[in-house]
């Protein structure tokens, strides 16, 4: 439905999306995930039409966004991470102004305000003024009016940044309606809104796809299909070393200081070799439990810079993207 080739931005010297490529199939939840500075603002503002890209395309059902953007930007519906909202009208004042903007007739406005209200959940504040709500609630007003017109595509640049848990659930939950009725593509950091709302997931990091695929493919691409944790009572001086020799293991990260995540070859199992290992060298077990590798585990791998290096977009590229909006 929604498709980016080739996708490139730059200020100046500095390249903050580098050959970004990939399709959000109709009906469909794909997360977009990376850390702070990746370029994930930066490319959904070139996929909703708000940045004009350094070269590439996208394309809406088959029609380039930037050849006719009017008639292609009527197919989606975009919630930045900063939601311009204006705090002095009403709710419904403010869907009505919103209707008007997206071109609906007055009879068609009030079906598509009521309608909006009642799926976003903002039915009981309508009346009330968009600047006493809290974010959350402002967050769903921002959601009803990126539908309001009915878009096929949904875009959401970071949609529970800076909400409390209560708030992030209801959000959570509405967005999984949301994608019951529309092709929708999720900007975030967060691990878990990836694992509880996508089914599928690219990652981005400085600005380029590292992976992308189910969360479950890329565990087992880039992880294997386990994890062992082994924790010990008391000091095991040499333990990390020792269980990083083990047949099968691939890796080995101190989650504290007795306690060892080791990553697994595909088909490992190095449990009984731990357990062996700890009886040889007189240490006592605490934990010996097999697990699989989370999408965090994949997210630290792929996006974990060496210190120093720069991060990206949160530099220079948000400064220039600041002169051009």
């Amino acid at each position: 439905m929604i498709e980016a080739h080739q996708l490139t931005r730059r200020y100046g010297d500095f390249t903050a999306v580098e050959g970004i490529s990939f399709a959000v199939p109709t009906g469909e939840i794909v997360g977009m995930l990376g850390p702070n500075g990746a370029g994930k603002t930066t490319t959904i503002r070139m996929m909703t039409g708000f940045l004009p890209p350094s070269a590439g395309r996208v394309t809406v059902g088959g029609r380039d966004l930037f050849a006719d953007p009017v008639a292609v930007k009527r197919e989606i519906g975009y919630l930045p991470e900063t939601v311009a909202l204006y705090p002095e009208m009403r709710v419904e004042e403010y869907l009505a102004y919103r209707a008007r903007l997206e071109g609906l007739e007055r009879a068609a406005a009030r079906r598509a305000i009521e309608s909006a209200l009642a799926r976003c959940l903002v039915t009981d504040v309508r009346r009330q003024v968009i600047g006493t709500l809290s974010k959350g609630y402002r967050q769903r007003v921002g959601l009803a009016a990126a539908i309001l017109h009915e878009p096929k595509v949904l875009v959401l640049d970071e949609p529970t940044v800076g909400l409390d848990p209560k708030q992030i659930v209801a959000i959570r939950e509405l967005i999984r309606e949301l994608g019951t009725r529309h092709t929708l593509l999720l900007s975030t950091h967060i691990l878990p809104e990836v694992e509880l709302l996508c089914r599928r997931v690219v990652i981005i990091d400085r600005g380029r796809i590292v992976a992308e695929g189910s969360p479950e493919e890329l565990r087992e691409r880039w992880l294997g299909t386990s994890l062992v944790r082994v924790g010990f009572t008391g000091a095991a001086a040499g333990a990390g070393e020792a269980l990083a020799a083990l047949p099968g293991v691939t890796g080995v990260r101190a989650a504290d200081a007795a306690t060892y995540r080791l990553d697994c070859a595909a088909g490992a199992d190095p449990r009984p070799d731990a357990f062996r290992l700890a009886v040889e060298r007189g240490w006592t077990l605490q934990e010996l439990t097999l697990e699989k590798a989370s999408l965090e585990d994949l997210f630290v791998r792929l996006t974990t810079r060496e210190e120093g290096e720069e991060t990206g977009e949160g530099t220079a590229a948000e400064a220039a993207a600041e002169v051009v909006s």
